[in-house]
């Protein structure tokens, strides 16, 4: 694509983000009852999504900007045909770390200045994130699963110029590291959920 189209491309994902962003935060505030914490759910949500855009333009992958479903949650497309298994991994689980980490920024921000709403919006937060990595499905937690499991049995292959000329065993280190992460994360998250339950969220 040249310049031109992809800056067309860019600015018309820019407009579906906002207006998708507009749509969901007024039916969350109605939902919820509460403009404030309707837009807190929101930014939650965009956080998330903006972890799996990060890390998967770290990598160097072509991903589009957020776009909500109204009531539902968000969801960002990038090519991951051909892709190694654990790169994939580290897209899947870089979503609910960096909406972990933002839930942990409003839990703090709660804490310090005693504002119960936004105790229960980290609540919601640690639990949505936590939920996303269950181990199902079109959920983070299915996408880390069946990275693993590639991982681990599928052999490595080294292509050139797009042929594949040599295989390697499978990268078995990688599926374990992975499986650690995921652990770690999915226990750091519930452990959040249950403290700021028991902190008085609800």
């Amino acid at each position: 694509m040249d310049r031109a189209g992809l800056v067309s491309n860019r600015g018309r994902e820019l407009a579906i983000l906002i207006g998708s962003f507009a749509i969901s935060f007024a039916a969350f505030a109605i939902g919820f009852g509460d403009w404030r914490f309707g837009l807190g759910f929101v930014l939650l949500i965009l956080v998330h999504e903006l972890g799996h855009v990060a890390e998967a333009r770290r990598q160097g992958l072509e991903v589009s900007l957020p776009t909500f479903i109204p009531l539902i949650g968000a969801y960002v497309t990038y090519r991951h045909a051909g892709l190694a298994p654990w790169r994939n991994a580290l897209v899947a689980l870089a979503g609910p770390l960096a909406g972990g980490i933002a839930a942990g920024g409003v839990w703090a921000v709660a804490s310090a200045h005693h504002v119960h709403w936004l105790l229960e919006l980290a609540y919601i937060g640690f639990l949505l994130n936590a939920a996303n990595l269950m181990p199902v499905g079109f959920l983070d937690g299915g996408a880390v699963l069946r990275s693993i499991s590639a991982t681990w049995q599928r052999p490595r292959i080294r292509y050139e110029d797009g042929v594949p000329v040599e295989a390697y065993a499978p990268e078995r280190g990688r599926a374990v590291q992975i499986a650690a992460l995921y652990g770690v994360l999915g226990a750091g998250l519930v452990a959040c959920v249950f403290a700021t339950r028991h902190s008085g969220a609800f």
